[in-house]
C-alpha cells in the first residue's frame, strides 16, 4: 500500500508539473498575441529586457573576473564585462536607437543569408534544392522590405520577431505539457493494470482468492 501511495503521489506530482508547464505556455501565447497587436510596445519592451540582460551579464562577468584575478584571462574578462555594461546602459537609455541598429543588423543578416542560400541552391542543386531556393528568396525579400522602410521599420520589426518567438515557444510548451500529462496518465494506467495482474497471479498461486475479487454466494433454489 505504501508503494502504491508513493506511485500515486509521484504521478500526481508529474501531472502537476506538466500542468504548470502548459499554463506557462498559455501565458506566453497570450503575451505573444498582445505583442503582435502592439508591436511598438513589444519593441521597446524587448530592447529594455535586452539592455537589462547585458547589464546583469556584465556585472556577473566582472565579479567572475575579479575572483579570477591573477590569471591570464583577468583583463580579457574585465574588458568584456565593461563592454557588456556599457552596451546595456546605452540600450536602456536609448532603446529607439538600439532598435534601429538591431533592425539594420537583422536586415543585413536576412540579405546575406538569402543571397548565400540562393547561390548555394543554384550551384549545388541537392535534394533540398526547392526548399533552399524558397528559403533564400524569402530571406532576400524580407531583408529588402525591412531596409526599404528603415528606420520606421525598426518600430515593429524587433517587436514582431520577439512576439512570434513568445507565441511559438508558448505553443511548444502547451503541446509538451498536454502530451506529458497524457503520457503520464497512460503509463500510470499501464503500471496499475500490471500490478493488479501480478497480485492476482500471486494470489492464485498461493491458493487464495485475491482481495480485489469477491465471490458471490450461490443462492439455494
Amino acid at each position: 500500500m505504501a508503494e502504491d501511495r508513493k506511485g500515486t503521489d509521484e504521478t500526481a506530482r508529474l501531472k502537476r508539473g506538466f500542468g504548470w508547464l502548459a499554463a506557462l505556455g498559455v501565458v506566453l501565447v497570450l503575451a505573444g498575441l498582445i505583442g503582435l497587436i502592439y508591436t511598438g510596445v513589444a519593441t521597446l519592451t524587448s530592447m529594455l529586457l535586452f539592455g537589462w540582460l547585458l547589464l546583469i551579464g556584465g556585472v556577473v562577468g566582472l565579479l567572475h573576473a575579479i575572483q579570477a584575478r591573477g590569471t591570464n584571462f583577468f583583463w580579457l574578462g574585465v574588458v568584456v564585462a565593461a563592454l557588456n555594461i556599457a552596451a546595456g546602459v546605452v540600450v536602456m537609455r536609448r532603446p529607439e536607437a538600439a532598435a534601429e541598429a538591431l533592425t539594420m543588423f537583422a536586415a543585413l543578416l536576412f540579405l546575406t543569408g538569402g543571397v548565400f542560400r540562393l547561390v548555394g541552391s543554384l550551384v549545388v542543386r541537392g535534394p533540398q534544392f526547392g526548399w533552399t531556393l524558397v528559403q533564400g528568396a524569402f530571406g532576400l525579400l524580407l531583408g529588402i522590405l525591412v531596409l526599404a522602410s528603415w528606420p520606421s521599420s525598426s518600430k515593429y520589426v524587433i517587436g514582431c520577431f520577439f512576439s512570434l518567438a513568445l507565441l511559438f515557444d508558448g505553443l511548444g510548451l502547451i503541446a509538451t505539457g498536454y502530451g506529458g500529462r497524457r503520457i503520464v496518465g497512460l503509463v500510470s494506467e499501464r503500471l496499475t493494470a500490471e500490478e493488479q495482474a501480478r497480485r492476482t497471479d500471486e494470489a492464485e498461486s498461493a491458493g487464495r482468492v485475491p482481495d480485489e475479487v469477491t465471490v458471490k454466494p450461490v443462492q439455494p433454489e
